[in-house]
């Protein structure tokens, strides 16, 4: 959608003009409708009838600016409308101070010791009260008027803070979904660039030693960089393509699925080490499910390369309908081309575990080498 383009009105909510329009539109019907008997027969109050045209008019007028100034606003209308209310200047003195009370309540900060859920249940059982017995008897005097009003403004206050609590909720929401977004193409990117840059380093390694004695392999290696580093730039401009357009629809590749994990035994057989996989029922696997599969073992491979290769891993893929399991077993020496230091590997394949409240077991073998067992129910989401 052009974003220059005007917003229809009343499509996806108003804006802070029309919001204006619509408060002096309302505000002057009313005050037209408020001062009419006046106009037509005098108020016949005990002021004359220029001030209590001023007294009228003041305590409606200002609603029109209750989003600018909300506090101010509310006073001024409360106080005039009271003195309207005992002079019996008005038959609905309440209608402008509920206006204006509203806007305090939606826009002021609510304070903890607040009883708003209290108030509300107060006036609402207050207003039902009056409707129920006599509501011309209680506008017919200042008193009922006077409590008419209080239980309205009582009602709308609440309303009010509702419709705020809600906007803050949402806000929230939104705010939680937007990190959750972050945190997830941070793992994808995180698992893009920690596989394919440990495949490269580890073939920058080789060749490094390769390319005086040996210059046919040297060159093989170099292939294998060129590959891999062209396939991670694919896929993270595509992920960061989607943060660019602001999720607007572009041309993505799919994303990976376990029935491509034989790519990443290729990619791992070029760094040294010779992967043997078995899988079993994935072709029924959730789309979001398959995708952790595809990253749980690109890690634990990567892993595999980083620290253990030359070796021999073994990869299961087992998937029942309800939960999968994967297990990556390798008999390295626990050695490695780069030096050991602490990375996010198996705390990306942990955080995916439990977003599907799965277990993950990851350490050493008795016989040596290294496992990486990791279970990810669905069966009750999926």
């Amino acid at each position: 959608m052009d974003e220059t383009a005007p917003r229809p009105f009343l499509i996806g909510g108003l804006t802070k003009a029309q919001h204006y329009v619509c408060d002096s539109a309302a505000t002057s019907a009313y005050a037209v409708l408020a001062v009419l008997p006046g106009l037509v027969r005098g108020f016949q109050a005990a002021v004359p009838d220029w001030l209590a045209f001023v007294i009228v008019l003041g305590g409606i007028l200002p609603v029109a600016a209750r989003r600018r100034w909300p506090r101010l606003v509310f006073g001024v209308v409360l106080v005039l409308s009271t003195l309207s209310n005992l002079l019996g200047l008005l038959d609905t003195p309440f209608i402008a101070p509920a206006m204006a009370v509203y806007m305090v309540a939606l826009t002021e900060r609510r304070p903890r010791w607040e009883p708003t859920l209290v108030v509300g249940l107060l006036s609402s059982l207050g207003l039902l009260a009056v409707l129920a017995v006599s509501p011309v008897q209680a506008q017919s005097s200042a008193t009922g008027q006077l409590l008419l009003t209080i239980a309205v403004m009582g009602v709308t206050w609440t309303v009010g803070r509702a419709i705020r609590d809600r906007r803050a909720y949402l806000a929230r929401s939104t705010d939680r979904a937007v990190t959750e977004e972050r945190l997830r193409i941070a793992r994808e990117l995180h698992d893009v660039v920690a596989h394919s840059m440990g495949l490269i380093v580890v073939k920058a390694g080789v060749t490094n030693h390769l390319v005086d004695v040996r210059p046919a392999q040297a060159r093989d290696a170099l292939q294998v960089i060129e590959n891999t580093g062209r396939d991670a730039l694919t896929e993270m401009r595509h992920m960061l393509g989607v943060l660019r357009t602001g999720g607007s629809p572009i041309e993505l590749a799919p994303a990976p699925q376990p029935d491509t994990l034989s790519e990443l035994a290729d990619r791992a057989a070029m760094a040294g080490v010779q992967v043997s996989m078995e899988t079993r029922g994935l072709d029924r696997l959730p789309e979001g499910v398959g995708l952790s599969v595809y990253r749980i073992v690109q890690e634990a491979l990567t892993n595999v390369v980083k620290h253990a290769a030359p070796a021999t891993c073994h990869v299961v893929v087992d998937d029942n309908g309800k939960e999968v399991k994967i297990e990556v077993t390798d008999d390295g020496p626990g050695g490695s081309v780069l030096p050991r230091q602490a990375g996010h590997g198996l705390i990306g394949i942990r955080e995916r575990v439990t977003m599907y409240h799965g277990t993950c077991e990851a350490g050493p073998r008795p016989g040596g080498g290294f496992r990486v067992y990791v279970t990810l129910p669905y069966g009750e989401t999926s």
